[in-house]
This record gives structure tokens, sequence and C-alpha cells, in this order.
């Protein structure tokens, strides 16, 4: 049963234009580690979607004209209410999502963190003076907000996912129109009655709750909506920017990875280990992020395997709110499937189970967190994204064929590397096919620095001072100062 301090933080309809609004029918939410119903939220389909967009349109002239100082002022008052809040907001986000609830609160802190900094950045969106081209003229280069914010947000992290791409939206002068999945619809609900209790203004930022595909169909297609922002799978993402290129509007794309973990032979053991765990099994391996083949050198492969093997048949499995829970439920049994259809290929293929492999005992959408040695390279867990607490060992021999076998991907989200080897660290770092690397940790996300990918993991970056970027619009102004020229004669000299 969920049990809140602050009991209006459950809200159970869409947030449009600074009103709690229904619908026609209803989603039913539902608690992955029991099956049990949290709350039912109203599918707004098409129309609300519409009203959303209306909403963020009116709103739109005053929150761009705000001075930066005001629009700053205001997202550090809902930075504080989320602090602030923390324990409830933790706690629905495990009763929705799953993961334990010591990982919840890190996200709350992370998910914070976001709105903090780019309440910072609101005040240093600075233009520029050019040198003139010609005597008599000046340039200038202004910022400029892109306008109304589409974002589609995924399930595995409910809170970050979406204050990654509104706080820059708002800092920037945007307004946005938000719609989480529909599996963890709650932790964005709350965050928009933090938002409107902080003093946003309404239309500012609105949350329309319901079936993906009606809902995406406005938000792509809608020519007022002049920015699309997306993080989910590689085909829905292709989808969605196809359908965006025909209103022409910017897209980010935040897509699916399939992260190489490399291990040489003079790494520190312990490291690599606690690196593995850290990033392959948080929030149960359902992380964009996290490893999805790990490449481990032949001189350190044996003990590397053992090592980490009964570290994994120790972490303790169970629902989040369970004291030391370290390993949550996956979303729902179409997760699971995938899990054990990944198992089996991989060991059809050769792979030896070393611990793991299958559903516990009990009810939910648990799995048990597995680790497979010998994983051949054409194996589903080497191709595809597991999304499941499946680690697959994959032996190499050189530093050229860890490379080849890395970079084997239509994806380039994040790669990790462990050595004691200084010029390998460069000399791989510079290499390896991704956006992010890194080197003798299992922990790369931060706020203050660049997210995103290349290749088919998307293009964008969100966080740092670089993710503000994505919502500015750059506009030049050529401006002659001769006295005997009209002030509108910017044309060729």
């Amino acid at each position: 049963m969920l049990e809140l301090a602050e009991p209006r933080l459950l809200r159970k309809a869409a947030f449009i234009g600074g009103s709690w609004s229904g619908g026609l029918t209803e989603i039913d939410v539902h608690n992955p580690a029991d099956a049990e119903l949290i709350a039912s939220v109203p599918d707004v389909g098409a129309s609300g979607a519409m009203a959303a967009i209306d909403a963020a349109e009116d709103a739109l002239p005053r929150w761009t004209l705000l001075t930066a100082r005001e629009r700053a002022r205001l997202l550090r008052r809902w930075y504080d209410l989320i602090t602030r809040h923390k324990e409830d907001l933790a706690r629905l986000l495990t009763i929705e999502q799953g993961k334990p609830l010591s990982e919840s609160r890190a996200e709350v802190d992370y998910a914070a963190a976001y709105i903090e900094w780019f309440s910072e950045e609101a005040r240093r969106i600075d233009g520029d003076v050019l040198p003139p081209h010609v005597e008599g003229k000046r340039l200038f280069v202004f910022k400029k907000s892109v306008g109304i914010v589409a974002a589609i947000t995924p399930w595995n992290f409910p809170l970050a996912m979406i204050t990654r791409k509104v706080g820059p939206a708002l800092a920037a002068g945007c307004t946005m129109v938000l719609k989480p999945s529909e599996l963890t619809p709650l932790s964005a609900l709350a965050l928009a009655w933090l938002g409107e209790e902080a003093g946003l203004p309404a239309g500012v930022f609105n949350v329309v709750t319901g079936i993906a595909g009606p809902i995406g169909e406005v938000l792509t297609r809608d020519s007022r909506v002049r920015k699309f922002t997306f993080t989910g799978s590689t085909d829905v993402g292709k989808s969605l920017a196809a359908e965006c290129m025909k209103t022409v509007k910017r897209v980010s794309l935040e897509l699916g990875g399939n992260a190489p973990f490399i291990v040489f032979d003079d790494a520190s053991l312990e490291a690599a280990v606690d690196g593995a765990i850290a990033s392959k099994f948080r929030n149960a391996g359902q992380t964009c992020v996290c490893p999805n083949r790990l490449l481990i050198q032949a001189g350190i492969y044996d003990q590397f395997a053992a090592t980490l093997a009964d570290r994994v048949s120790r972490l303790r499995l169970g629902s989040g709110l369970e004291r030391d829970t370290e390993i949550g439920p996956l979303i729902d049994d179409r997760a699971v499937a995938k899990a054990e259809r990944h198992i089996a290929d991989a060991i059809a293929r050769g792979g030896r189970l070393l611990t793991g492999g299958s559903r516990p005992n009990r009810a939910g959408s648990f799995f048990l967190p597995t680790v497979i040695a010998d994983v051949p390279k054409d194996a589903l867990l080497c191709r595809e994204e597991t999304f499941a607490p499946v680690a697959g060992l994959v032996r190499f021999g050189t530093e050229a064929e860890a490379i080849s076998l890395a970079n084997a991907t239509s994806s380039g989200l994040a790669s990790y590397l462990f050595t004691s080897d200084a010029s390998r660290i460069w000399r791989l770092s510079d290499v390896l096919e991704s956006g992010m690397v890194g080197v003798n940790t299992g922990s790369i996300s931060t706020e203050i620095a660049p997210f995103g990918g290349i290749k088919e993991s998307g293009f964008g970056r969100e966080g740092s001072r670089y993710g503000i970027g994505e919502y500015l619009n750059l506009k030049f102004i050529c401006l002659d100062v001769r006295a005997e020229t009209p002030v509108d004669a910017c044309g060729p000299a």
C-alpha cells in the first residue's frame, strides 16, 4: 500500500494548462513487484494532447519574456520542493517502477540536480558580437527560445529522464508538453504538482497521460511544436523523428545502447568487478548505458568470470521497498521473456551459465541476476539490447580485437574501459565509437557533463552547458552604423 507523508503527490489526472484533467477512459498503473493496482490515470488521447499544445502556446509569450533571473528563481524553487519531498518521491517511484528504494532516492537527487543546474544556466545564455566583415557593419548573434517543446520519456528513470529535458527547456524560455510512459506516469504527475506549487505559470509545463500512439501523432505532427525530444527505443525514435521532419522540427534523440565493457589483463580485478556490478546490475540492468557485452582479455578472463559470478549470486532480490534489496523486478513480463530468450540463445550457441538464468519462485516480474561465460559474438546478448540483469562474457586476445568487437554495433551510446595502461586509456578512448566513455569506472552520469550518443543511439546532448543549446535558436542581426545609410540596409555591401 502506498503511504505518503504528502498525499497530494499522488495525482490521478493529467495536468493541462494549470488544471488537473480527466479523460474518457483510464489506464491502470501496477506495481511490477506484485502486480498490485496502484492507481488509474486518464487516457487523454489526441484531443488532450491538442489542448496541452494550446495551453503551451498561450503561455509561451509571457514565459519567454520573463527575465532569466525570474525563470531561474522559479526553477530553484521547484528544485527545493523536489528535494524537500525526496522520500515520498522515492517511494512513489519504487512502487510504480520497481527499483530498490536506495536507487530511487539516488534518482530523486539526480533528477533534482538537473533542475538546479539549469536554474543556474538560465542566467548564462549569452550571445556574441562578431568582428565585422566590412567597414560600418556591426554583427550580433542572439540566442532565442525555440518555442513549444514536446517530450516523450521512458519508464526506466521516471523522474530523471524528465528533468534533464524540462530543466533546460524552461530555462531557455520554452514551454513544454510531456508524455511520460503509461507504465510510470505517477512520478511525472507528482513532479507537475510540485512545479505548480513552485509557481510555474499555467501552461508552461503540461503532462498528458495515455496510450502513446494517438498522443505521439499529435506531438510530432503539430506545426506549433518546434522542438521534439525523445528517450526510448531506436526503432520508435526513428519513426517519431520521421514524423517530425514533416514540419522540420528540431529533434533530440537518446536511443538504445549496446555498451561494451572492456577489461584488460592489467586492470584492477576488484575495480573491474565493482564497475561491472555498478553499471550492469543497477536498476536490474534496465538502463540505456548499462554494459550489454563484457569483453574480457584472456589473461584475466577466468578470474574475472569466477569473481563476478560469485558477487552476482549474492545480490539480494526483492521488492524495492524491502530492506537491503539490491535487485528489484523487471518492468513487466515481456521484459522477463526477452531475458529468457537471450539466455537460451547464448547457451544454445555454446555459452556457459555461471549463475542465475531463470525466474525465481515468487510473484512479480522478477528475474535472477545472471552471468553467462563464453558468449559468442553473434549471440543475441551481443547484438540486441537485453535490458535485464544478464551479463554475457566474451573472451578477447589483443587490443585490436577488443576495439573491433566493441565497435561492431550500430549503437554508440556508452563504452567502458578498465586498464592501468595510461597510453591505452587515451588510444581506446579516442577510437571507441560512442558518445561517452567510462575509464576505470562504471558510473558516468552527471548533470554537469553532456549525456548522449552517436550512430543509431541518437543525436543531441542532455545535461551540462551543452544541453541548453538544444532548446535555443541562433538569430543573427546585421546593423549598418554608417550615418548616411538607413539602419535597415543590411544587404551585401
